[in-house]
C-alpha cells in the first residue's frame, strides 16, 4: 500500500474477489477491484492466499440469490474455521437485503449497497486496521453502508478488468423506468439513468487503451439511452462517436427493449461498420394479455412489425431474445401461440425461463400462479423447439467465411483457439473453435466455417483454407458470404432474466 495514501498502522491486504450475475454486476466489480488496487490491495486468484473476500452479488431470482448466499456462507465459514480474516458483501442482494444480511451472517464485516460501491477501499482500509485502532474509529464507521440512486450514475473508469484484455464491458447506464410487473430490478438499481455521451465516450477511449478491441454496451435498457438526459433516444449518437475509437472492431448491443428501437438507431446498425449486425432484444412473450400483465407496453402487432422493420433493413442480421414461460395466468392456448411464434421468427439465439415469483413485484402474488411442474414442462418443450432451430442455423453456416475472435487456446491442444463469431456474445452463446499457425488470443481472424456440432461451429484460417474466399463483404465481423436460410439457435440457459 502507498504509505502517502494511508496511516502507518494500515497494511495492504489480499483479496479474494467473487463477482456474480449479469454483466453490469462485473463493470462495478471491475471498478472496486480498480479502486482497491489504487490503494495498494492485491487480488489473488485463489481464496486459499486471501486475507480478506469481497463478493459481489446477485439478487435478481431466486437461483441467483441461492447462488449468492452459498459464496457468502462458504466465505463465513472459511473465516469461522480461521482461514478467512474478513468478508465483504456488495452488489444486489446486498441493496435488496441490507442489515438482514448481517442478522442472518454475523461474521461479515461489511455490506456495500450497489450505490456505496465506491466505497470499497475505505472500507478495506479500515478492515486492515489492527483491532486496537478500529476501536478507536467514529461511530458513522457502521457495517452496512448504502447511498440513495445518484442523479448521474457512479464513474467506471479506473477499472482493474477481470475479462480477457480483448473484450470488455461498457456500461452506458444504471437504473430502470420500466414497471414490468415480475421484475425486481428497479427495486435494486433506482431509476434509470443515462451517463454523458462524453463519459461513456472517455470510458470506452481508457478501455480501447487497454487493449479492448471488442466492447458489448450493457444497460438495463439499452434503446432508452439518452432520453433522461437528452430528451430522445440517443444510441446511434452515441454509437457514431464510439466508431471513431482505435483500435476497437466490434461494438455489440446488448439489452435492447422494443419500444424506443427507431430508425435512426436501425439505420446506424445497417450501417455496419463497428457495429455488429447482433441485437439482444428480450422479448419475454408474445400473447397481448399476457404482455399487458407483464405491463411490458407493447403489443404482438408492434413486435412483429418491429421484427419485420429489423430483418428487411439490416443486413445478415442475428436476433437474441428471452421468452418466459408460465407467467401467472397464461393458459396452454396463449403458451401454444407463443411456440408458434418463435417456430415461425426462428430466432438465431433464444433463451427460455419459467417464471418465479420475484417477492416485492406484483406478479408475484398475482392470482392463477401456473404450477411449478407445468412451469417447467412448457420451458422444456419451447427449449426442444428452439434447439432443433438452433441446429439448423448451425449448419446452415457450413461452408461460410466469416471473421472469428479468439477468446482463449484451448487447454493441451497445439495451435486450438476458442473464439466467437459476429453473431455470438460471450458467455451465453456459442462458440467457434479454430485450428491455425501463428494465432493468438485476441486476434480477429477470417475463417471458413467447416463443420457445426449442434450450437458449437469449426472453423479454419482463411489462409488455411484449400481455395481463396470470394465471398468477402465489407463490415467488421460480418459474415462474408450471403446466405437465405434463417435458421435460428437459442441461447444457453442462464440463472437470470432480462427486463
Amino acid at each position: 500500500m502507498d504509505p502517502k495514501s494511508c496511516s502507518p498502522s494500515q497494511r495492504p491486504m489480499r483479496y479474494y474477489l467473487i463477482s456474480l450475475g449479469c454483466p453490469k454486476n462485473l463493470v462495478d466489480s471491475e471498478r472496486m477491484a480498480g479502486l482497491l488496487a489504487e490503494r495498494g490491495h492485491q487480488l489473488v486468484g485463489q481464496v486459499e492466499s486471501a486475507d480478506l473476500a469481497v463478493i459481489n452479488t446477485c439478487g435478481f431470482i431466486a437461483d441467483a440469490r441461492t447462488e449468492s448466499h452459498a459464496a457468502i456462507a462458504e466465505m463465513v465459514d472459511r473465516k469461522r474455521r480461521g482461514l478467512l480474516q474478513r468478508v465483504v458483501v456488495a452488489g444486489c442482494l446486498a441493496e435488496r437485503d441490507r442489515e438482514a444480511l448481517l442478522a442472518q451472517y454475523p461474521e461479515i464485516d461489511q455490506v456495500l449497497g450497489v450505490f456505496a460501491r465506491d466505497r470499497i477501499a475505505a472500507a478495506v482500509d479500515r478492515l486492515s486496521l489492527p483491532v486496537v485502532d478500529q476501536s478507536a474509529l467514529p461511530v458513522v464507521e457502521q457495517r452496512g453502508e448504502f447511498s440513495p440512486a445518484p442523479i448521474r450514475p457512479l464513474p467506471d473508469t479506473g477499472r482493474l478488468r477481470l475479462t480477457p484484455p480483448h473484450l470488455a464491458y461498457l456500461k452506458i447506464s444504471e437504473g430502470c423506468n420500466r414497471t414490468c410487473s415480475f421484475c425486481s430490478i428497479p427495486l435494486m438499481r433506482g431509476p434509470y439513468a443515462s451517463k454523458p455521451i462524453e463519459a461513456v465516450v472517455d470510458e470506452a477511449r481508457e478501455l480501447a487503451a487497454g487493449g479492448a478491441v471488442e466492447l458489448i454496451l450493457v444497460a438495463q435498457d439499452t434503446s432508452f439511452y439518452g432520453i433522461d438526459l437528452y430528451g430522445r433516444p440517443s444510441l446511434a449518437e452515441l454509437l457514431d462517436k464510439l466508431e471513431s475509437i482505435e483500435p476497437l472492431r466490434w461494438i455489440r448491443l446488448m439489452y435492447l427493449y422494443p419500444q424506443h428501437i427507431n430508425d435512426r438507431l436501425i439505420d446506424r446498425v445497417a450501417a455496419g461498420g463497428k457495429v455488429l449486425p447482433y441485437l439482444d432484444l428480450p422479448l419475454q412473450h408474445i400473447n397481448d394479455e399476457i404482455l399487458a400483465a407483464m405491463r411490458r407496453r407493447v403489443t404482438r402487432t408492434d413486435t412483429e412489425r418491429l421484427l419485420d422493420r429489423l430483418r428487411s433493413r439490416i443486413e445478415r442480421l442475428v436476433l437474441r431474445t428471452t421468452m418466459l414461460v408460465g407467467f401467472p395466468g397464461e393458459t396452454e392456448r396463449q403458451f401454444e401461440e407463443l411456440v408458434r411464434f418463435v417456430e415461425q421468427q426462428r430466432f438465431e439465439r433464444l433463451g427460455v425461463f419459467a417464471f418465479c415469483p420475484e417477492p416485492g413485484t406484483p406478479a408475484a402474488v398475482m392470482a392463477d400462479q401456473v404450477p411449478e411442474p407445468v412451469k417447467q414442462e412448457r420451458c422444456r418443450r419451447l427449449q426442444e423447439v428452439q434447439q432443433r432451430i438452433a441446429y439448423a442455423w448451425s449448419e446452415a453456416q457450413v461452408g461460410n467465411d466469416c471473421d472469428v475472435i479468439l477468446d482463449s487456446a484451448v487447454p493441451d491442444s497445439e495451435n486450438s483457439f476458442v473464439g466467437r463469431s459476429w453473431a455470438d456474445a460471450p458467455e451465453i452463446d456459442g462458440a467457434v473453435y479454430v485450428t491455425g499457425t501463428g494465432l493468438q488470443v485476441g486476434q480477429i481472424v477470417p475463417c471458413r466455417i467447416i463443420m457445426a456440432r449442434q450450437y458449437d461451429l469449426i472453423g479454419i484460417p482463411l489462409a488455411d483454407a484449400e481455395r481463396p474466399s470470394d465471398k468477402s463483404a465489407s463490415g467488421a465481423g460480418r459474415p462474408r458470404r450471403t446466405h437465405e436460410n434463417r435458421a435460428r439457435r437459442r441461447q444457453k440457459n442462464k440463472n437470470r432474466r432480462r427486463a
